[in-house]
């Protein structure tokens, strides 16, 4: 993980961490997951109670938004290695999230930072550059900073570990998805509509074959929200209202669908702007039909992910924030042929799902269990993952 300043990492001999790993071991952790994803539009924190197997307790959850100004730091820093005049964006990133984490403690009646009931943070950072042919993956963000300010443990660097053991490091939320699913009738289908589509398919616990698999399907919000940012000066096509009011280019859209990765099998992992250059394509388009384009693409990309799924799932979840997008959802229920509802029709918190999650990988991290499986990453074995800072560590990083 990228940071701002030299930072360290608890030595396993830190008698904290491993007072920490033995609750862990013992009883579930109650732990704020943090998530800034690739649709640049804020924090997302999330307050949850957990084993590592299974969400005991949700509490409270939030979006502290990002100002517009920040959110252009921010995308200036996509698609490249970290360098150092990113200091400021890291350390002002880092201290967003933690006021994230101050605001959660507030609302769920906690006074003040440090052990007051909290064990552990889970912390993402912002994901800028991700290249897993080459085994990189990098996200933005200082852990000891965060566990410094907060005077809590954090846990972060949960991708690294299966990039460098041969995995594509992400999506890591279906191990989440599949404890949320533990009760529902299956197989079943999660689509997390971020800046970055992903599905994760959920078979029967005693069925047949494997039991879950997850791959990036393509394009999720990211296009759309940078097409209607360049044309229209909006942040976000909200509602889908700019999509409802054009029409879908559809010679664009089957040169689009061509591409060999929608052909490819899984497992198989998206930078959020592997696909940016299809914007340039969409020049001399009317602002609706070029959403109305994007949105169809992403939609018959989710379609096509159909292919390599075990078994039809019996149904269908939308996550994430493009979930919000009517028009969005009914034609991502065209082109997969069935009915899909948001994740709160079965119970679950759409706009925190993904925060939640890394509150239970980091417990889970503690615990040493795995975070991604072959049928999630392509990792060739179950694979642990994340790592720990205490406050005022002066440990020196594992290697």
């Amino acid at each position: 993980m990228a940071t701002s300043t030299a930072t360290t990492a608890a030595s396993v001999a830190d008698p904290r961490a491993d007072a920490l790993q033995a609750k862990a071991r013992r009883q579930p952790l109650t732990a704020i997951g943090l998530m800034s994803g690739t649709s640049l539009d804020g924090v997302d924190a999330a307050l949850l109670t957990t084993d590592g197997t299974r969400a005991t307790a949700f509490g409270p959850a939030l979006t502290l938004p990002y100002s517009p100004a920040f959110r252009a730091a921010l995308r200036a820093c996509l698609g490249q290695r970290p360098q150092p005049s990113w200091q400021a964006t890291i350390e002002a990133l880092t201290d967003r999230h933690a006021d994230a984490v101050e605001a959660l403690l507030a609302r769920a009646g906690i006074a003040g930072t440090g052990p007051a009931g909290i064990d552990v943070i889970g912390f993402h950072g912002q994901t800028v550059w991700h290249d897993p042919e080459h085994r990189e993956t990098i996200q933005i963000g200082d852990p000891q900073r965060l566990a410094d300010r907060l005077r809590l443990p954090v846990v972060a660097d949960f991708r690294t570990a299966d990039v460098q053991a041969g995995g594509q490091g992400a999506p890591l939320v279906p191990l989440y998805h599949q404890a949320l699913a533990a009760d529902l009738e299956k197989p079943l289908a999660v689509v997390n509509l971020g800046g970055v589509a992903n599905i994760t398919w959920i078979g029967r616990e005693n069925g047949p074959g494997q039991q879950i698999l997850a791959f990036d399907t393509g394009p999720g919000n990211a296009l759309i929200d940078d097409w209607v940012r360049a044309t229209t000066g909006e942040a976000f096509d909200a509602d889908g209202r700019l999509a409802q009011s054009g029409r879908a280019d559809c010679a664009r859209l089957d040169r689009w669908l061509a591409h060999p990765y929608f052909r490819q099998p899984p497992p198989k992992s998206l930078d959020r702007d592997a696909f940016a250059g299809l914007l340039a394509e969409l020049h001399g388009l009317a602002a609706a039909d070029g959403a109305a384009t994007l949105a169809a693409f992403t939609a018959a990309t989710i379609g096509r992910a159909r292919t390599f799924l075990p078994q039809p799932p019996r149904r269908w979840l939308l996550a994430g924030g493009g979930r919000h997008n009517g028009v969005l959802a009914a034609l991502i229920a065209e082109a997969v042929g069935a009915p899909v509802a948001p994740v709160e029709a079965v119970g679950g918190r759409g706009d925190a799902l993904e925060a939640e999650a890394f509150a239970f990988l980091a417990v889970r991290s503690l615990k040493g269990l795995p975070l991604s499986l072959p049928g999630t990453t392509g990792v060739p074995a179950p694979q642990p993952g994340g790592r720990l800072w205490l406050p005022g560590s002066a440990a020196p990083p594992p290697a």
